[in-house]
């Protein structure tokens, strides 16, 4: 699954990222996330700093972003914490790219309903297209990566691809879905599968038919 590993601290990582701060939009965001605690639990907003570091790294290198070491400095700073606690959290939670990334962080997931409903020729479509797990192509654009259950067990096999949840895919439908980001179109989100609108039973409800329209309540019939 995912290998989690943070990059190398080097002079040239220092030089790129060892003067990161907030920007004002994103400053704003971090204050009012650190006004929700109470005082004395500021710290308790880290998980919040640093997805928007991560998102703002993203914006400056028009990818996904990633926490270099630098930033997540700063944002321990930010909170007065100590940076091996930030670490913690950064390197546990697998929302937090560790890396550098693509523009397209594509996560595919690899559990077992995934598995069960297709989730191998998933991957083999993205290798068709060049990617390999825990790499990004030579152009920037993707980087795949197989992660655990990500709970879209019922629209499985699904993927992420940063913020956006693909479900139900086919290797054509994850085909079609790639080539729309790839031409700077936002494809549909969620399931691929024509005529579904969540996760309802393909054709309609089976059982507990009466729910559809109106909240019945079934307890004098139990």
């Amino acid at each position: 699954m995912a290998d989690r590993h943070l990059e190398p601290d080097t002079p040239e990582l220092r030089a790129r990222w060892g003067q990161f701060a907030f920007s004002d939009a994103w400053k704003a965001k971090a204050d009012a996330a650190i006004a929700r605690y109470p005082e004395g639990r500021q710290k308790s907003a880290v998980m919040a700093l640093l997805d928007y570091a991560q998102r703002q790294v993203g914006e400056e290198t028009q990818t996904q972003g990633w926490l270099p070491i630098p930033v997540m400095e700063y944002v321990a700073a930010y909170l007065a914490m100590p940076i091996i606690r930030v670490v913690e959290v950064a390197s546990f939670y697998t929302m937090y790219n560790l890396v550098p990334v693509g523009r397209f962080h594509v996560q595919v997931c690899g559990t077992t309903p995934c598995m069960l409903r297709g989730s191998d020729d998933i991957l083999a479509a993205c290798k068709k297209r060049g990617m390999s797990k825990g790499h990004t192509t030579d152009d920037g654009m993707w980087t795949l990566t197989e992660v655990e259950c990500m709970g879209n067990c019922a629209t499985a096999p699904m993927v992420q691809i940063n913020d956006d949840n693909y479900e139900d895919l086919t290797p054509e439908r994850l085909d079609a879905v790639l080539d729309a980001l790839a031409n700077g179109e936002s494809p549909k989100a969620g399931t691929q599968e024509p005529g579904r609108h969540t996760s309802e039973p393909l054709g309609g409800p089976t059982t507990l038919k009466e729910m559809v329209q109106e909240n019945h309540d079934y307890r004098g019939q139990w």
